[in-house]
């Protein structure tokens, strides 16, 4: 154990203290100048008629109506890539099948597409010149330009981010412990609520945090496929352009404020679950190996 700290020690000390200190504060420039100061900026904006002016720019019923959808969205969307991921992930993970390289490709496809384009796609299938669109038109039933159409774009640019938090952590755990559960008898539900699920709790948490973050900052997609309609299509993101461009800076600022404000939030419980994760693994590797049971006298 001896040798081991030494050689850790001996790692953590090559570099000469200068350089430490140099990429040290490279870092903190580097953090200060693209994190903290345009974060700084916003809110100030956002506050620099006062407190009244900011909270009436919430209030206002378009950007209520924005908040509205936006939360909409997200409640939508990520309860159904919490879905898609596990269901994708224990399959990746836990099993040998034909095609399962092009369903991982399959997985990875909206972090190569550009949302703009994923937008697109929505349009030329379900728009009133696309594929469906005769159809839908016919039966009064509206995709593009709707809360439906934001959805599935949302739902297009969010679903690998669930998916790809599980499928290195479970196949990294293997796929030994549900085998065993289920030669003792249990179900596959029972294998998965108590075996699976507290396997995968954080990096699954994980992956929803980070899901209801794209989810509510997705400008991209859902900028093609919204239409725009003040107060009944335009999320959050829209909204603020729509403001920005109306020269209405507070107001615009006031609302990225809130973004922003989810963001630091969604940050903030991403690191509380970082180490929470990390105190039960230090607290699991702490704990001394189970002794053998004598055996009974006979």
């Amino acid at each position: 154990m001896a040798a081991i700290d030494v050689t850790r020690k001996h790692i953590t000390t090559t570099e000469t203290p200068w350089v430490r200190r140099t990429l040290i504060g490279v870092a903190l420039l580097f953090l200060a100048l693209f994190l903290a100061l345009p974060l700084a900026a916003v809110f100030t904006e956002a506050l620099r008629k006062g407190l009244d002016a900011y909270l009436e720019a919430l209030k206002e019923p378009d950007a209520w109506a924005a908040i509205r959808l936006t939360l909409i969205t997200a409640a939508i969307a990520v309860p159904l890539n919490l879905v898609f991921g596990v269901c994708a992930a224990w399959c990746i993970a836990k099993y040998e099948f034909r095609g399962k390289a092009f369903l991982t490709t399959l997985v990875d496809l909206p972090f190569s597409v550009s949302p703009v384009v994923a937008g697109l796609i929505y349009v030329l299938v379900f728009g009133a010149n696309g594929w469906f669109g005769p159809w839908l038109a016919a039966h009064d039933i509206k995709i593009v330009f709707a809360i439906p159409g934001i959805v599935l774009a949302t739902v297009f640019v969010t679903f690998p981010f669930i998916a790809r938090e599980l499928i290195p952590l479970m196949q990294a755990q293997g796929n030994e412990e549900e085998q065993a559960a289920i030669v003792l008898g249990a179900t596959g539900w029972q294998t998965f609520w108590y075996v699976t699920l507290p396997n995968i709790k954080w990096g699954l948490l994980y992956g929803v945090i980070l899901c209801n973050a794209r989810a509510m900052g997705e400008f991209g997609a859902v900028s093609v496929v919204s239409g725009h309609i003040r107060g009944q299509t335009n999320t959050m993101p829209l909204h603020v352009e729509i403001l920005y461009n109306e020269y209405q800076s507070v107001a615009a600022f006031a609302v990225a404020s809130l973004l922003a404000l989810l963001a630091l939030v969604t940050l903030g419980i991403k690191s509380w679950v970082e180490w929470r994760h990390e105190r039960e693994r230090k607290a699991a590797a702490d704990l001394p190996p189970e002794r053998p049971q004598p055996a009974a006298a006979t």
